[in-house]
Order: structure tokens, then sequence, then C-alpha cells
């Protein structure tokens, strides 16, 4: 029966059928008149989630690491000074890009489990006097740890240090499942992937621009072809691509966007925190400890949580797996063996959640783990219970 279990790894996300019967289209020509009908809208729809008037949403046939590739390449030189903090897996990795790109990083070092933190930008910055940095790059989500950074903050660390340098948030595991606010925060270049709040297959960066990132183009100097954000505006200004586009994927962005309008964002965001904030109620009742350090970190799309001293995570995770064929995230970079993870972003309700709490309190169970069997189910059971639509009438 392998394969009718939800998934609890934090992307990619489990596809409602919805989102599988919009994918499951006979090829289409995408030069075809008709396909600007259907792009066009597309990408105008985009930014609401993005919440941006001003800026432009461009699409690649990528992950979220080929959107961070196509944001850096246009924007950026070589020899270009980056400031970015280092806190986690996912963040550390932009750092492997931009110094492949030979861009000269500058490296703000975080413990794991912490975000990003917007006094140390600030300081950097207003140190900055000859405006040497030309980009800030953060991490909003960091889905290795599960802590969630404060966008607002950084970008008024750098207001109050008057630099001009550009913004870019990586927005992969956070956009479409926490708020999040391109024109307010004054974001530059917005990075998300399909695979996550999207409730879609990997396969498709999506990135928003705004205009003073676009202007950075003319005079960047990284190579780039295929994710030359000037040839792709060029073409979708005419409803089309340059190159082929993923026509699946596509229809399935436009079934997914319909999804999260119709549901409306603020109770996106709210179911969300609802079924992370069950998990966590889960996790105190174990009497386990989340990576992220403060409740200001929680990330409402993913729970890093330790093991017990002597025990290591991978083995919990792979009899999770081989023993009851449920998948949660394992550890990642210094997390690995320590930690594992609860990804409860994208298509899930607290009757899903229950079940992964359900399952891996079995395999704790199973390997001798110090908890008592059905602690963590009772205690998200009590709060959802008191956190229904109804319970919440009733209180009132």
């Amino acid at each position: 029966m392998n394969g009718q279990n939800p998934v609890f790894i934090p992307g990619p996300t489990n596809i409602p059928d919805r989102l599988r019967s919009a994918m499951n289209i006979a090829t289409t020509d995408h030069r075809a008149p008709d396909f600007a009908t259907t792009f066009m809208p597309l990408l105008e729809g985009l930014k609401d989630v993005f919440k941006t008037q001003s800026g432009q949403v461009i699409t690649f046939p990528s992950t979220g690491t080929g959107g961070w590739e196509a944001a850096i390449t246009n924007t950026l030189s070589p020899g270009d000074k980056v400031l970015v903090a280092r806190f986690g897996m996912f963040s550390h990795r932009w750092i492997d890009l931009c110094q492949r790109h030979n861009l000269d990083v500058e490296i703000i070092e975080c413990e794991w489990g912490t975000g990003a933190p917007a006094e140390l930008y600030g300081e950097r910055l207003a140190a900055d006097t000859g405006h040497e940095i030309k980009a800030v790059l953060v991490t909003h989500n960091e889905t290795a740890t599960g802590v969630l950074s404060d966008v607002a903050a950084l970008r008024k660390a750098m207001d109050a240090a008057g630099h001009p340098a550009l913004f870019y948030v990586d927005c992969v595991s956070s956009l479409a499942s926490m708020d999040f606010r391109m024109d307010e925060w004054g974001v530059d270049l917005a990075v998300s992937g399909s695979q996550k709040g999207f409730m879609l297959t990997a396969g498709m960066a999506i990135v928003g621009v705004s205009q003073k990132a676009l202007a950075a183009t003319e005079n960047a100097k990284c190579p780039r072809t295929f994710f030359d954000f000037r040839d792709m505006l060029a073409a979708n200004a005419k409803g089309g691509f340059p190159y082929t586009p993923p026509i699946q994927l596509i229809s399935g962005l436009r079934e997914s966007l319909a999804m999260l309008l119709e549901e409306g964002l603020d109770n996106v965001f709210a179911r969300h925190f609802r079924i992370a904030e069950g998990v966590r109620k889960a996790v105190d009742a174990w009497g386990m400890s989340l990576c992220a350090k403060t409740p200001d970190l929680y990330s409402d799309s993913v729970s890093a949580i330790y093991v017990p001293e002597g025990f290591n995570s991978d083995d919990l995770t792979n009899h999770a797996y081989d023993v009851y064929d449920v998948s949660f995230g394992v550890g990642l970079g210094k997390m690995a063996g320590k930690a594992f993870r609860i990804g409860h972003l994208g298509s899930i309700s607290p009757v899903m959640a229950l079940s992964g709490i359900a399952t891996i309190e079995m395999a704790m169970k199973d390997l001798d783990y110090p908890i008592e069997l059905g602690s963590g189910v009772a205690a998200a059971q009590e709060y959802y219970r008191r956190t229904t639509n109804r319970a919440l009438s009733k209180a009132a």
C-alpha cells in the first residue's frame, strides 16, 4: 500500500488530488496564441501571494536553488560584496552559491537555532560607509532548524544605516504558508519554488523582482543564459517563454493559486499556525525541545526537534519509514543525527498532523525513547479541540 500515507517532510509537500488532476493534462502547444491567455494572468495572480504591486514575478523551470542563482546572476557582478548570516543548512548553501559565482561574501556566523541578527546586519551596514556591500541576503524560514527570521526588522536595520544594498530573501519554505510582504518589507528579490506552500511537484522557481532589482540587471556582469531575466521578461511580455515551459506545472500552479485565494491567505496562515502549534504541544508533552531557541523564532511550516541524548535521529526517521511507511525530515548539517523534522506545510490539516504525531510516537516507543505513548497525540488533540471554529464560537 506504499504511497497512501502522507509525508511529513518540509517539501516536496503532499499534493492534493485537485492539483494532481490539474497537472494531468495532455501536451499543448506553448507557442499557440491561447497559451498567453492562461499564462499571463498567472503571473499577475502570483503577485498577490508575494504581496507586491510594484514588482514582477518571474518563473523558471527549476527549483528554489535555480531561483537563487537567477537572483544572484541577474543583479550582481563577480567581485561584488554581499552580506549574509549563516544559521542553518540552507543559509549555508546560499553562501556556497555566492562563493562559486566569485562574489566577495561577508558572513555573520550565528548559532544554529537562532535567526538572522538584525542588529548585527545593521552594524555591518553602518560601518560600510563606502557602500561596498551590494546585496544583503537572508533566509526567511531556515528549513533545517525550523527558524523564522524577522525580515521586517532587517529592512529597518538597512534603512537605519541608510544603506542602498539590494535586499534578497529566500522564502522557499515560507511563501504561501506564512505571511510574506514583499513591498512592505522592501524586498528586492524574493525566491520561492513550487514544491512547498504551492503544494506541487518540484520543478518551478518562482521569483519576485522589484523595479530596483530589474534596473540592476543592466549592469550585472555575472554570466547567465537559461536564467536571464531579460530574456524571460521579453518572452513573457508576448505571453510566452524563451524556451520550452513546464506546461503541466503551469497548469498546476494556476489551480494552486486558485485554491490559496479561495481559502484566503490569512486563513492559510492561520491554518499553518494552528497545525504547527499542535505539533509544538506534542513536543512539549514528549519532554523534548525544538531547535529554535525562542518562541518568536518558531516556524509554522516545519519543526526541528532534538532527540534525547544517546539516541540517533536518523535511526528514528529510518524506523518510521521502514516500519510505518511514513517519511519525516532528517537532520541536516549540524543537526544530522541530533534532530528530526516534522514538515507541516502545504496541503495539510490538523487530522493529518495527528496521524504524523501518532506515527513518530510509535516509532519512538519502538526504539525505547523515554516517552509515554499517546502523550503527544493527546496534547495536540486537546489544542486542536479547543481551537476549532466551533469551539472558539462557543467560548465567545
